[in-house]
């Protein structure tokens, strides 16, 4: 409810902003023309297809990142060794921005997936290799002393008390991995893919001034994140630590 009340009070605001007449209809176009844009865009399947090749992208990148993120933040917290060698590297190159090195993955792969699908790794690598190492590192030690008094170890310690005790910075970085691999992929998209993709429609509607294409994609872009941070991460959060009494919500 109150996700509808504030969405609707910004679409009543740029609606008054787009007939005050203080930009041109062709810049500014109204609610009612980018919604039938956007309308005519699902009904041939254009939006449908260039959101597909978008997901497609963040998937892949993002998927790359979880279990590197994962594999790499477990270890780092385990053995010192490898966190004395990584963090160095994380540190230099988490302040780098992704899309400054599309111009590199397009040097060495060229145009299309490949180089979008690294920028995409690159963006989300990050925050899921910093979560999961705090989150590691931050598990009750009074857990650990307590499962291997009843004889837990090994495979049995990771998985039964570290796995679950770093759950809610893993599910954090898992959300801000996405996150970010949402944004990076629509940047990259300008810049790197070839003729499919969210980015690429609002890069190509941009070069023929069709603002209502590009405002009708990103109303798919936002339409899209919401769904998957309020649907896939606010269920995954419920079922998992909520449950488990780990996190509490925030009161009204």
């Amino acid at each position: 409810m109150k996700a509808a009340v504030s969405i609707t009070l910004s679409l009543i605001l740029y609606e008054a902003v787009a007939r005050s007449g203080w930009f041109a209809q062709a810049l500014v176009p109204t609610l009612p023309t980018i919604a039938r844009t956007l309308w005519a865009m699902l009904a041939d399947g254009t939006m449908a297809r260039h959101a597909a090749n978008t997901l497609w992208r963040v998937f892949a990148g993002l998927a790359l990142a979880a279990v590197t993120g994962l594999v790499l933040g477990f270890l780092m917290a385990r053995y010192r060794p490898v966190e004395r060698f990584f963090m160095p590297l994380v540190s230099a190159l988490m302040p780098i921005p992704s899309l400054a090195w599309a111009p590199v993955f397009i040097l060495w792969f060229g145009l299309g997936n490949t180089a979008t699908v690294l920028v995409v790794f690159y963006a989300a690598s990050f925050p899921m290799v910093i979560n999961t190492w705090t989150g590691a590192r931050a598990v009750n030690p009074l857990w650990l002393r307590a499962a291997g008094a009843m004889g837990a170890s090994g495979a049995s310690m990771f998985w039964k008390v570290v796995v679950p005790g770093a759950s809610p910075f893993i599910i954090t970085g898992l959300r801000l991995a996405f996150q970010r691999a949402w944004i990076a992929v629509v940047g990259a998209e300008m810049l790197a893919a070839s003729d499919f993709g969210l980015g690429w429609v609002i890069f190509d509607a941009k070069e023929f001034l069709n603002a209502d294409i590009m405002l009708a994609s990103l109303a798919v872009i936002g339409a899209i994140g919401y769904a998957f941070e309020r649907l896939v991460f606010g269920s995954l959060e419920r079922g998992t630590v909520l449950r488990w009494g780990m996190v509490r919500t925030a009161k009204a």
